[in-house]
């Protein structure tokens, strides 16, 4: 277990964050930490594996390789599956699922090469355990094998996380299509006031004007205070056989010891006093209600928080159509916000509410809307490329000066 080859998938856009987080929390660098398209991958310890589960924001998973050969048939999957020694990572007393991806895979059926995964582990154990085999679990599995195919490929994985990573254990109260924790870290990465690598944050104040339920202030909040992001949850890894709980127990002891943080000012606001509310629960479960002001009212009048009036940080992802469902009442940013169908006058009204209250402000803002900057009548100093889920998006930067759309020549994707 002192040498395993661990992938660490992530949103597309995220890959190189989520390298300089792996990075600084392990120190592993060259060839055993590479980013690849939709992830990292990592050479690392049984140990490396549940501290990454610990305190890794960008990360959706931990998995371990098991296996990676050429495939052309079911049957060919049958055999890769058969030769990998499943019993010493779970007895057949666990439950275990199978989920299998595929990229330009000839099969023709994905439900039946997860059949032939399945009916390989279930035979290996048939025969080790004196034909007594583990039972499948599709909604709470003990155990989640990770099966992922490319045209003439198969790799084969065991999961150390469970629930997937962005789960952190706080958020109860939701609106509408909420913003992954996992990339809300990633935007807050992007826009320079979390550095991933060495943990660091700006001393700017943060904002998020269309905070819904609190997401991105409250992920601000932890990295602010040092709180990893897998505190008040468990993970896979503790069901495993190789799972040792006096390392785990050190692991943790380490991350309680550690000296506390002090937070930069951070504030979000919504439209909606019942989000609100829902953002101060979720702010108090995450442990991190006394380090944000929420406070209720419409994007186009919130005015800079009160001791942040000479510049911050705005970070905000507005809930856009894919999203949501836009109907006769826009609900973006300012929910109640009448607009046209596409959100266009909210937010030409908030670019000239930035630029006449919040000069000397950087804002960050995520959507699908290439033509968003044009919508603002503002140039964007720097474009990001970066994916919520399926739907691909850009994460903006826009320069408030006072009376003008003056700014950088944006990045080229």
């Amino acid at each position: 277990m002192n040498q395993l080859q661990l992938f660490l998938p992530c949103a597309a856009g995220v890959e190189d964050f989520l390298a300089q987080e792996v990075h600084g929390l392990t120190g592993l660098a060259g060839d055993d930490l590479l980013a690849s398209r939709g992830g990292v991958f990592v050479r690392g310890s049984w140990r490396d594996a549940m501290k990454l589960n610990l305190y890794s924001r960008l990360a959706q998973r931990v998995l371990i390789e098991l296996a990676h050969a050429p495939y052309r048939s079911e049957n060919d999957l049958y055999a890769i599956a058969s030769g990998v020694a499943w019993e010493i990572w779970f007895t057949p007393k666990h439950t275990f699922k199978i989920e299998t991806t595929a990229q330009h895979s000839p099969l023709q059926s994905l439900n039946f090469a997860t059949l032939r995964i399945k009916d390989a582990i279930a035979d290996r154990f048939r025969a080790k355990a004196g034909g007594v085999r583990p039972s499948i679990e599709t909604q709470w599995p003990d155990v989640r094998v990770f099966a992922h195919l490319t045209t003439d490929q198969c790799t084969l994985y065991i999961d150390t996380s469970g629930e997937p990573l962005f789960k952190r254990g706080w958020r109860q109260d939701t609106g509408d299509a909420p913003l992954k924790e996992t990339l809300a870290a990633a935007m807050l990465a992007a826009s320079g006031w979390w550095n991933p690598e060495t943990g660091a944050v700006s001393e700017a104040p943060l904002y998020d004007p269309c905070c819904g339920s609190g997401t991105i202030a409250i992920e601000a909040a932890q990295i602010g205070l040092g709180i990893p992001a897998g505190a008040l949850r468990r993970f896979g890894f503790e069901k495993l056989l190789p799972f040792q709980p006096h390392v785990w127990e050190s692991i943790q002891n380490e991350a309680a010891d550690a000296p506390a943080k002090t937070s930069p000012a951070i504030f979000g606001s919504d439209v909606s006093h019942r989000m609100v509310d829902f953002a101060e629960r979720n702010a108090e479960r995450a442990g991190v209600a006394d380090a944000i002001e929420f406070r209720g009212g419409d994007a186009l009048q919130r005015m800079p928080p009160e001791g942040a009036a000479q510049g911050g940080v705005i970070v905000l992802n507005p809930p856009y159509g894919e999203r949501i469902e836009v109907g006769g009442v826009a609900r973006i940013g300012a929910r109640e916000q009448a607009a046209t169908e596409d959100g266009g006058e909210f937010f030409s009204q908030l670019a000239s509410h930035w630029k006449k209250n919040y000069a000397g402000w950087t804002a960050w803002m995520l959507t699908p809307d290439l033509q968003l900057p044009k919508r603002m009548r503002l140039k964007e100093s720097r474009r990001v490329p970066m994916w919520n889920g399926p739907i691909e998006c850009r994460l903006f930067r826009f320069d408030m000066v006072a009376g003008s759309a003056r700014a950088g020549r944006p990045a080229r994707d």
